[in-house]
């Protein structure tokens, strides 16, 4: 998992190579104080997920709060664990959620960060059919997963050029 949110850090921010290391080691440790259910930890989440969002602002990536940011992130993280958990939490309280946090870190229109958050929350969706089908990665849900993501970056990359043209 390091690897993989090195390479998000690493294209997605670009701090270096130290950088790049430690601010995906506090995604991974903010993760991993997510994971255990029902027994996890969201206030060590959120500190992990706080200082990954210091390191980004430091860098000049992005202008945030990071305990905002970092609140914004984990609260998106919930809504998806309610979903998968409890039947009176719909995929429209997750879409809100990302929508929330989209809107936060990218300053952009809750119009043009929607259709990111829905192909998001779709991606979401698939991944946890492919865990629930017992993650085969031969199973075709992987392939229709991947296009939701990047669909998904697509439309967040698009809203962020709208609003660095309207800014």
């Amino acid at each position: 998992m390091l690897a993989g949110l090195h390479g998000m850090v690493r294209h997605g921010f670009a701090l270096g190579p130290l950088g790049n290391l430690k601010a995906a080691w506090h995604v991974l440790r903010g993760s991993q104080a997510w994971a255990p259910f029902p027994d996890n930890d969201p206030e060590a989440a959120r500190h992990h997920m706080a200082r990954f969002f210091r390191m980004v602002n430091r860098a000049g990536r992005l202008r945030v709060d990071p305990r905002l940011a970092a609140e914004l992130e984990v609260a998106w993280w919930q809504a998806h664990r309610a979903l998968q958990h409890d039947a009176r939490v719909s995929e429209n309280d997750l879409l809100a959620a990302m929508v929330r946090f989209y809107r936060y870190l990218y300053r952009s229109d809750r119009a043009d960060v929607r259709r990111a958050a829905a192909l998001r929350v779709h991606a979401m969706a698939l991944s946890d059919a492919w865990v629930a089908a017992g993650c085969h990665l031969d199973d075709p849900t992987l392939a229709t997963e991947r296009l939701a993501l990047v669909a998904s970056y697509a439309a967040l990359r698009e809203a962020g050029d709208r609003n660095e043209m309207s800014s």
